[in-house]
Order: C-alpha cells, then sequence, then structure tokens
C-alpha cells in the first residue's frame, strides 16, 4: 500500500515554513494553495504570498494596508468577530501580493510615460518646452524638436525634467535619453548634459488630470523622492542613449524625475552653456488598471488598491492544474532533498479535500 504523508502536519512550523519559503515563483505559492484547504490556510495565515513579494520588490514594505473593490461574492463583516476580519484581511493580502508579484514579473514591458510636468528652467517657452522630449526624434511637423535650458556662466548648474508616469505602480528598467545637436548652429555642436541621475517617487497632494502646461519648477517642494540612481556618464553624442537601472524599481506614485548634471557646450552667440534633450523614453512594466495607490502623507507609507476582482492566472500549458485543483501531487522534492541533503525521499500526501470558489479563480 503506497503511504501518504502531509509533511504540514507531520513536520513543525518552522520547518514547513523554511521548505516553503524556498519556492520563488508566486504561482507556485498559488499551486501550493490549491493542494488543500489545510495548506491553504497555512499559506494565507503565514503571509507567505506577501512574504515573497515583499523579497522579490521591497519597495512595497511600504504598504499600509491592502483595499479591494467588492466583486459582488463577498461575505459581509461580521460585527465583533475579530478572528474574521482578521482572516479576510489575510485572504485580500494573499489574492493581492500574489497577483502584484506576478505582474510585476509579466506584465507587458511598454513606454512608461504620460505626460511631462515641469523642467527647472526652459529657454524658449513654448518652442522649445519640455513636451517637445515626449516626441520621438529630434524633428516635429519639419521644424526642430527639443527641450533647452536657459543659458548659465557656470557650467557646474544642474537641470531637472519631471515626468508622470502612465500608472501609479511601474516597474521601471531603462530610461533612454537623446541630446539635442543643433544642426543650424556653426559646427551644429551637441547640448548634452555630462552626466544623469534618475530620481522616482510621488506627489506630496494630489496632482489635477489633466496636468495642464508643464512649470518652469525645481519641483523640490512637491514631490517626495523614494529612489534615487547611480550617476551616469552621458556621451556627447546625437543618439538615443540607453540607461539600464542596476535592478528593476517599482515606483510607486509614478512621478520620474531626470537630473542633468554638469554642461558641455557654450553657445556662440552668447557664451553661455546650455543643456537640450531632443527625447526620452521610459522603459518598464506599468501595473495599471490592476492596482492603484493612496499616498498616506508625508510619511510615505500608503495603502495599495487591488483595483481588480481577477486573481493570477496559472500558465496555459499547465496541465496538471484544472479549474482551481491541482490533480495528483504537487511535486516538492527537490525542495525537500535540498533542505535535508539526502537522496531519493519517497512520499504523498492526500490532495482530495475539496478548495473553495474563492481560490478556485486561481
Amino acid at each position: 500500500m503506497e503511504i501518504r504523508m502531509d509533511f504540514l502536519n507531520w513536520l513543525d512550523h518552522d520547518t514547513s515554513m523554511k521548505i516553503l519559503g524556498c519556492l520563488q515563483d508566486p504561482a507556485d505559492l498559488v499551486r501550493v494553495s490549491s493542494v488543500s484547504r489545510s495548506w491553504r490556510h497555512f499559506v494565507i495565515a503565514n503571509g507567505l504570498c506577501k512574504q515573497l513579494c515583499l523579497r522579490m520588490f521591497p519597495h512595497f514594505l511600504r504598504v499600509d494596508c491592502v483595499s479591494e473593490p467588492s466583486c459582488g461574492n463577498e461575505k459581509a463583516s461580521e460585527v465583533g468577530c475579530s478572528k474574521f476580519v482578521e482572516w479576510e484581511t489575510l485572504k485580500r493580502e494573499h489574492k493581492a501580493y500574489a497577483f502584484l508579484a506576478q505582474g510585476c514579473l509579466l506584465f507587458p514591458f511598454k513606454e512608461c510615460i504620460l505626460d511631462a510636468i515641469s523642467a527647472s528652467s526652459t529657454d524658449n517657452y513654448p518652442v522649445e518646452s519640455i513636451r517637445n522630449t515626449l516626441r520621438q526624434g529630434d524633428h516635429s511637423e519639419g521644424r526642430p524638436s527639443y527641450w533647452s535650458s536657459k543659458g548659465q556662466r557656470d557650467a557646474e548648474v544642474p537641470e531637472t525634467l519631471v515626468y508622470k508616469l502612465v500608472a501609479d505602480i511601474c516597474v521601471i528598467t531603462e530610461i533612454d535619453i537623446q541630446p539635442f545637436q543643433a544642426y543650424f548652429q556653426r559646427g551644429s555642436p551637441i547640448y548634452s548634459a555630462i552626466s544623469v541621475r534618475f530620481l522616482m517617487g510621488h506627489a506630496k497632494c494630489p496632482m489635477g488630470d489633466p496636468l495642464g502646461e508643464p512649470l518652469d519648477d525645481t519641483a523640490h517642494d512637491k514631490f517626495i523622492w523614494t529612489y534615487s540612481s547611480p550617476e551616469f556618464p552621458m556621451a556627447q553624442e546625437n543618439s538615443l542613449q540607453n540607461f539600464k537601472l542596476p535592478e528593476p524599481v517599482v515606483c510607486i506614485g509614478g512621478i520620474l524625475q531626470i537630473e542633468l548634471l554638469g554642461r558641455v557646450q557654450r553657445q556662440e552667440m552668447d557664451d553661455l552653456f546650455y543643456i537640450c534633450v531632443a527625447h526620452v523614453q521610459v522603459k518598464g512594466r506599468p501595473l495599471s488598471p490592476a492596482f492603484g495607490v493612496e499616498m498616506l502623507g508625508p510619511s510615505g507609507k500608503f495603502v495599495l488598491k487591488a483595483l481588480s476582482c481577477d486573481p493570477p492566472s496559472l500558465p496555459d500549458d499547465d496541465s496538471s492544474y484544472h479549474g482551481g485543483h491541482l490533480h495528483g501531487r504537487v511535486d516538492l522534492e527537490l525542495i525537500m532533498n535540498a533542505w535535508r541533503g539526502e537522496g531519493d525521499l519517497e512520499y504523498d500526501w492526500d490532495s482530495e479535500d475539496e478548495v473553495d470558489d474563492e481560490l478556485a479563480a486561481f
């Protein structure tokens, strides 16, 4: 007779946590939570999906709580029943963090700039507005298209460009910047910066929609920056230069600032230093419309809004998964052997418990 063993019942809590902590894919934890009622309870009660998401993307440590819309099938809260409320919160976080982690990895990779907010200075507004940097290339309707700073005698004076991203939460991987070459000036000078740095964060106060005309403003008093990149050298070349971040950055709040540090080129007619940019691209994974945020004042904490009622789907080619149930056994043998440092280990467990309708959607 084949012996079946559920190691969650045989092993102590810490050992079970260590074993399941070896899983690195949120979809695997969703599968594990579908094995049986007891497994589902263990995964949700211990916040394993939340822990995995926070290990993958520490930026979400600033989440104060998770909210979601009513999907029409939620039970009403029972007044005075703290255990019920706590369990409903854990279930909500389980779904949200599983979907969030998967979205940060698998949502479509695309252009992430929605609009321009402000530039620290503009030489000839609106002809040389920051909005020109949203157009690809250095020409638009047969005329030069670029943003230009005001001229400075000091080559060390920096400039900043601030943009609104397409979603409140975006996973940003790289930024592309094309300096402008003034082919209409003698010698066709290129007005690049010496180096660039990127800041991401959120507005201190809600911003209007639409944003209106870009402003000349340093923006330091309007935004809170929660990420600052290393400094990247910029080449004095008329090309779309790629600046890849050391690791994907979760921008919570949807605001990006580009710092242009140092000036290279003087303009012949006035002997002043300028910085000019033809085009800017921001590449990453926007998590809209699935998620939104509500910032909680200057603390940097925020409410994570799970705006979609649909939990993460599992890969289409997983033939072992049907309608929220796993048929057969989940093979964690490699994890067990790696933890024990031993060879073959024969085990199995009963997966016949019915998974309830809420988790079946996974």
